[in-house]
This record gives structure tokens, C-alpha cells and sequence, in this order.
């Protein structure tokens, strides 16, 4: 079995051994390298190119959002998710724009960061609920109702039970579990989904669901 290999950078060293212990006990993951600050969380990125680098927002030296930047501008191979105690709005979009794939908080569970691991290793992004809904709600203020569109046709109920799964930030396997399917068939209906509101992303999907008051931001928290 070919392994998901993980770079942990963190300024605590609990944390950094807490998160190994988490990941290594499953058989498809290998923690490669533990980063104490920005700057080693860098050369080490660079050096062993890690699948995915969990990475903290407070570390000395270099925080966590520039070294995010550096390592997406490097190595933009790696996927960065970001794991931090701070979900100010100033560190969600700064984290976001410089190319995080996930943000999560410290007060979630083990098997949340095991899924989330794997979520951005194939490509999801992954957002912790109360993230979501702070860029969904930028996202809707920016966008406002301009240049939207109708459906060529409605969505299903199946539909749109992903869909408000969707806005709630579960990445495809959380969905399939949720909704008792194969995540082949959420797939399906995700790509059904996007033909039908003619968008092309999760997060353009969830902001459709939002103007059209299908979900709320309540829901979304």
C-alpha cells in the first residue's frame, strides 16, 4: 500500500507527537519529518516533498501563513492543511489565499484529522464548520445575486441532500457515510449537481445553495 506521507509542523512538541501517534496508527499514512517553526517547516517541505504538511498558524520565526505561501510557491505539490487554535477572519482568508487546501481547529476530533488527511490528499479541500461559514458568507456578500442562474433543470432530493452536505463543509467520504452511499455515486451526484447550477467548484455550489435560501448560514454552522 502506497502511503500518505505527512510532515507535522508545530511549535509544542505534545501536539507534534499527539498528531503522530493519530496519523501513524493508521496503515495507509507515514509521518515523514515534525517541523518546530516556520522556516524548518519550509527547508523540510522542500527537501522530502511530504504529501501533505499539517501546519500551525503560531510558530516562531515564521507563522504559519507565510510559511504556507513559501511552500505552495516551492512545492506546490504539497498540500497544506492547516491545524490552529485561531479561526479570526484576518487568519481564514489570509491561510486561504496564500493556498491552504484545509483549516481546521485543535478541538477536533482524531478521526477528523485522519479524514482530513486523506480529504486533501485526493484533491478536497476541507474546512472546519465554523470556517465554512465565515467564507461562505464573504463569498455571498461579494457575489450578491448578480449573473445568477436558473437550474436547466431541478435538482433531486438526493441532490440536494448532498448539496446541503456540501455547504456544510463534509468532504466526499463524510457525505457517503452520512447519506449510507459509495462515494463513486457522490461523485455522481456532485458532478450532476455542478451541470445543473452551472458551476464548477464545491464552494461556487454552496454559495448557489445560499442565495437561493436552500441553506442557511445557520445551517452551515
Amino acid at each position: 500500500m502506497e502511503k500518505i506521507r505527512v510532515l507535522i509542523a508545530d511549535d509544542h512538541a505534545f501536539v507534534r507527537e499527539g498528531t503522530r501517534r493519530i496519523l501513524e496508527q493508521e496503515p495507509d499514512m507515514e509521518v515523514v519529518a515534525e517541523a518546530g517553526d516556520g522556516e524548518e517547516a519550509i527547508r523540510l517541505a522542500c527537501e522530502l516533498k511530504p504529501d501533505v504538511a499539517i501546519v500551525d498558524i503560531a510558530m516562531p520565526g515564521l507563522d504559519g501563513i507565510e510559511a504556507t505561501r513559501r511552500i505552495k510557491s516551492s512545492c506546490p505539490e504539497v498540500a497544506v492543511l492547516v491545524l490552529t487554535a485561531y479561526d479570526d477572519d484576518q487568519f481564514v482568508f489570509s491561510l486561504l489565499e496564500a493556498g491552504a487546501a484545509g483549516y481546521l481547529l485543535k478541538n477536533i476530533r482524531g478521526s477528523e484529522i485522519v479524514n482530513a488527511v486523506r480529504a486533501v490528499y485526493s484533491g478536497d479541500s476541507v474546512l472546519h464548520p465554523s470556517v465554512t461559514k465565515k467564507v461562505l458568507k464573504r463569498l455571498v456578500g461579494l457575489l450578491g445575486t448578480r449573473g445568477k442562474q436558473k437550474p436547466v433543470e431541478p435538482l433531486t432530493e438526493r441532490e440536494m441532500e448532498v448539496l446541503g452536505l456540501v455547504a456544510k463543509g463534509l468532504s466526499n467520504k463524510e457525505i457517503a457515510e452520512e447519506l449510507c452511499l459509495s462515494i463513486r455515486t457522490v461523485q455522481g451526484h456532485l458532478a450532476n449537481i455542478f451541470n445543473k447550477l452551472h458551476v464548477s467548484t464545491r464552494t461556487e455550489a454552496a454559495v448557489y445553495a445560499l442565495r437561493e435560501g436552500w441553506v442557511t448560514l445557520n445551517d452551515v454552522s
